[in-house]
């Protein structure tokens, strides 16, 4: 899978700090329902991420993600393709992740079954359209350590896999901040 970013405490505003890291590994995914995708709110924080978490020890990356999907959105899904990964240091707690993203669509809806630390933080789910997903990633103020990871990375993912999935082929802008079409991809396709 192609690493698409690398973010560190300076990323999200903060001061690194001098640690040793210990490695996990993540799986999320763009989860489809028609027109709308899953959306994980979290109350506690008023703050939103997509679905995914940790992959267990013995998992594959794929069924880690099948596992964390079924739990937190009660879906079973289909994988459709990769938007990429994503490596976070996360100095202040020790932690190097690489989060694989994907996108998935609902093969089987059910209901989430939260853990404990997803009951106590208020966890639903929602589903919403990319654009209102965007909207709703970008209003997530937090000073939550890692939830300023989360947000910036799931925002990042989200707007990654927006380009993949519009016709025509769009790629997002950092310096004006807005989507334009993708000239390029367009000439290579014909």
């Amino acid at each position: 899978m192609k690493r698409i970013l690398e973010l560190n405490d300076e990323d999200v505003g903060l001061e690194a700090k001098e640690t040793e890291y210990t490695p996990r590994t993540a799986a999320r995914a763009i989860l489809r329902k028609g027109e709308k995708i899953a959306l994980m709110h979290v109350g506690k924080e008023d703050s939103y991420k997509l679905p995914g978490g940790g992959v267990e020890e013995g998992e594959s990356i794929q069924q880690g993600l099948r596992r964390e999907l079924l739990e937190e959105t009660g879906c079973e899904a289909e994988v459709k393709g990769e938007v990429g990964e994503l490596l976070e240091h996360r100095s202040h707690i020790g932690i190097v992740q690489t989060s694989h993203c994907f996108v998935a669509d609902v093969i089987k809806e059910g209901k989430p079954s939260f853990d404990e630390g997803e009951i106590a933080a208020d966890f639903s789910l929602q589903w919403v359209t990319l654009e209102e997903a965007e909207k709703l990633l970008e209003s997530s103020k937090t000073d939550e350590y890692e939830t300023k990871f989360v947000v910036k990375r799931d925002l990042f993912l989200l707007r990654a896999a927006k380009e993949l999935l519009q016709e025509p082929p769009l790629k997002f802008n950092p310096g004006t901040m807005q989507y334009e079409v993708d000239t390029e991809e367009m000439d290579e396709e014909q």
